[in-house]
């Protein structure tokens, strides 16, 4: 099934070595002859490859209009993709889900190059799947998951306990924050004492985050992390420096910061902006790909 609006050609697509993967491919209608790259957009959490607000529809057709070839997906198990049949855990499942998309990709549309987009979970994802690979040249993560900070904490009681009621609740242990910052302590202590599975519920605390982001920096990759001032994952811009001060993220990282939007950019004028930027870092990086590099290993 395929479609055609303002210049861009959308396909549906089945993929994977079961064919049970369903994505939508969005290009131009005449491509560039010389195009090796492209993007790719993943799944938050369970939402449909549609995204929230329908952005990751907007976000492909604008790309697919400026000359870029853009897939959406669902996960295995997610939307309608069915579920994988080889036991791996939900990280791992996903994590191959990808490397079905990428290989695709290549085979089909001679892809050697690709951007990965995602929001939250999504983000989490491209980080840990992106420099397994050496196709991925640039991250686009919204939101992704880092640790808490000092400052991380300030920032956050710091407008709350200027509020008699919320000292009430810290004073007599009902406060949430509190109790999030103990669990927080617990879980980070657990994970780096034992050898804890991986999952996106402990990856904050785990210390192949960091080792990902190092061995990204390590080949190159250009990195675009975005984060929203109404996020709790993050209440300042700087965070991600503080967070990882062994990596030197110098000129791969580019930092963005939208205070007024919530965490899926409910606002149209917060997905417009977010689709001018993406539109601009992609276009900024595509003509700079380098050769694919050898993959780092955790």
């Amino acid at each position: 099934m395929a479609g055609v609006t303002k210049g861009v050609s959308e396909q549906a697509i089945l993929f994977g070595p079961r064919q049970s993967l369903v994505g939508i491919l969005a290009r131009p209608v005449a491509p560039a002859q010389s195009a090796s790259s492209a993007v790719l957009i993943l799944n938050t959490g369970i939402v449909h490859r549609v995204g929230h607000h329908r952005m990751y529809v907007a976000i492909s057709r604008a790309l697919a209009g400026l000359g870029h070839t853009v897939l959406r997906f669902d996960f295995s198990g997610i939307g309608d993709s069915d579920s994988r049949n080889d036991n791996l855990s939900p990280l791992q499942s996903c994590l191959a889900d990808i490397k079905d998309a990428m290989d695709w990709l290549e085979a089909n549309r001679h892809v050697t190059r690709v951007i990965l987009v995602g929001l939250c979970s999504g983000a989490d994802h491209a980080v840990l799947y992106g420099h397994t690979d050496p196709r991925i040249c640039g991250l686009v993560l919204m939101d992704p998951s880092i640790p808490a900070t000092v400052r991380f904490y300030f920032q956050y009681m710091k407008p709350r306990l200027t509020h008699l009621r919320n000292w009430m609740t810290v004073l007599t242990g009902r406060s949430r924050l509190v109790g999030s910052l103990i669990d927080e302590i617990r879980h980070a202590a657990r994970t780096k004492q034992s050898s804890e599975e991986l999952t996106l519920q402990n990856l904050r605390f785990h210390p192949c985050l960091e080792q990902s982001y190092q061995n990204a920096v390590a080949r190159s990759i250009k990195l675009l992390a975005i984060f929203t001032g109404e996020s709790t994952r993050q209440t300042y811009r700087e965070q991600i420096l503080d967070a990882f001060p062994n990596v030197s993220f110098g000129e791969h990282l580019r930092l963005e910061f939208f205070p007024g939007s919530d965490h899926t950019f409910f606002r149209q004028a917060d997905r417009d902006t977010l689709t001018r930027l993406l539109l601009e870092w992609v276009a900024s990086i595509s003509d700079n790909c380098v050769e694919p590099a050898p993959p780092q290993t955790i």
